[in-house]
């Protein structure tokens, strides 16, 4: 049964720790959102450990140095989890080859400068397509074009019997009110293709390992004991359904419209539950916007 609360403080005291996703919970990719680091910090101020738990195709460094210029102070969290640091790891073991094809945007790029976090880690080689021998997808180059542009292109790699490594299983994100594609809508274009795309993010089960392991550094913390917060219902409810973990979905992200949910009011409970039936998953709580 899912139950609609007001604040995070509602149901604190029964979490020792909290995996909190950032993109449309924390911040909105342009600036930090108050209430909600008011809120981690209050967590973190009772004895709560938050680890950030994001489908960021950055590594954790990466992420750290965004937070610093989007406003979210280093006191309201203790570690991250990154999408881009677990599928690193898979790429730097070799998992779609030495030579790989990368789609994203410049900035990404330090997904293959970074230090590596595997032993021995195979030297990577970005190439063109029709030297590669699998395809690193970090997001399009374009955010705002439809993936379909890539039609051409992953043919040519289905047809070669690629596999696409999916470095952000997000579909589609909020930049301030400018809505973006995202890496996981090219790994979805390219499984519909008949290609093979692999994917290490929420809700797939590789990143819950490194944020159970960051965790484990700090506390060891039962999975009861563990609160996971987010606005996709495909990424950030179904993988904590998928762990038994329990879950609070923050309707005013991604799916405000579709609940009701305004930037002070809501959710509208008949329209939520109808969008969580469609979209069969069953958060413990939902509230609109972490506060």
């Amino acid at each position: 049964m899912t139950r609609i609360i007001s604040s995070l403080a509602e149901i604190a005291p029964s979490y020792r720790a909290a995996f909190v996703d950032l993109w449309g919970c924390v911040h909105d990719g342009v600036r930090a959102f108050p209430e909600a680091v008011a809120a981690l910090r209050a967590f973190a101020d009772a004895g709560g450990i938050v680890v950030l738990l994001t489908n960021s195709p950055r590594p954790r460094t990466g992420v750290m140095a965004q937070l610093e210029q989007l406003g979210v102070p280093e006191d309201c969290w203790d570690a991250i989890a990154t999408s881009g640091d677990s599928a690193r790891a898979a790429m730097f073991r070799g998992m779609v080859g030495r030579k790989v094809w990368s789609i994203g945007e410049f900035g990404d790029f330090d997904f293959f400068e970074a230090p590596a976090i595997v032993a021995d880690p195979l030297p990577i080689e970005r190439v063109p397509l029709d030297q590669a021998e699998g395809i690193v997808a970090l997001g399009p180059e374009d955010p705002f074009a439809d993936p379909a542009v890539y039609r051409p292109q992953f043919l040519a790699a289905k047809q070669r019997g690629l596999k696409l490594l999916c470095a952000n299983p997000d579909i589609v994100v909020d930049r301030g009110e400018r809505r973006e594609w995202c890496a996981g809508a090219l790994a979805a274009l390219y499984t519909e293709m008949g290609g093979e795309s692999l994917y290490f993010g929420k809700p797939h089960p590789p990143i819950y390992d490194l944020a159970r392991r960051r965790l484990a550094r700090i506390a060891d913390i039962p999975d009861e004991e563990i609160l996971c917060i987010g606005d996709g219902v495909g990424t950030d409810i179904l993988g904590a359904q998928g762990e038994g973990l329990d879950s609070l979905f923050l309707a005013g992200g991604l799916a405000a419209r579709d609940t009701g949910t305004g930037p002070t009011g809501g959710p509208d409970e008949r329209r939520l539950l109808g969008y969580l039936e469609a979209e069969g998953v069953t958060p413990d709580y939902v509230m609109g916007r972490l506060r």
